[in-house]
């Protein structure tokens, strides 16, 4: 939902040897595709392309992603959100906890690598391929969200109530991104996260009259 994220250098020190080279793989491929893309644009890369710039073959690219445009957005970072949530006090609030855990998406996905965040949705806004791959993801993350709310509230995750808030939230983040974008990432991101989420809980503003 964010800037394209692996794991922290505390994490890996946590996994195996396989894992480990699974993830220098995926980030060799993504820093050779964004640069690449910044050096001549989107259209103008191709597979073979990243390939000789991650020095792995274009086989390989396509194990770990499917289509160009799954290099631009997928992230590890959707579970960690899921393990994030379940970890919140039982009994806080639940729009507090969602708060709670979006803000460290923010940090840890945005601000700690701005650049690529600002890449990535300048992207989503300005080619439809990408656009379009993003729409198609946010039913995985959607379906995710839904099991954390039906844990957290005992509800049915299938639930008409439950699917309808899940998709809300995560189709606020995606235009929330979108704006971020489209307003040459003038403004705060966090600030902006936080008013998406202030809309989701409280609905729209009544303007004066």
């Amino acid at each position: 939902m964010t800037a394209a994220r692996t794991s922290s250098p505390a994490d890996r020190s946590q996994l195996g040897l396989r894992e480990r080279k699974k993830i220098k793989t995926r980030e060799a491929i993504r820093t050779a595709t964004y640069a690449l893309i910044k050096e001549q644009g989107y259209d103008a890369t191709t597979i073979d392309q990243i390939a000789e710039r991650a020095e792995v073959s274009p086989s390989t690219v396509f194990r770990y992603f499917p289509t160009k445009e799954d290099i631009v957005l997928t992230d590890e970072y959707d579970p960690i959100l899921l393990e994030e949530l379940r970890s919140r006090p039982a009994d806080e609030p639940w729009t507090d906890s969602i708060r709670y855990v979006m803000r460290e998406a923010v940090r840890t996905g945005v601000e700690e690598d701005a650049e690529v965040a600002r890449l990535r949705t300048h992207l989503m806004v300005q080619v439809p391929a990408v656009r379009s791959r993003m729409m198609q993801s946010m039913s995985v993350t959607g379906r995710m969200l839904c099991t954390a709310i039906a844990e957290r509230t005992g509800s049915d995750p299938d639930s008409l109530e439950v699917r309808v808030y899940a998709m809300s939230l995560i189709g606020g983040l995606m235009e929330t991104s979108l704006y971020w974008a489209e307003n040459d990432h003038r403004d705060d991101f966090a600030s902006l996260v936080d008013r998406t989420l202030t809309v989701l809980a409280r609905g729209l503003p009544h303007e004066n009259r």
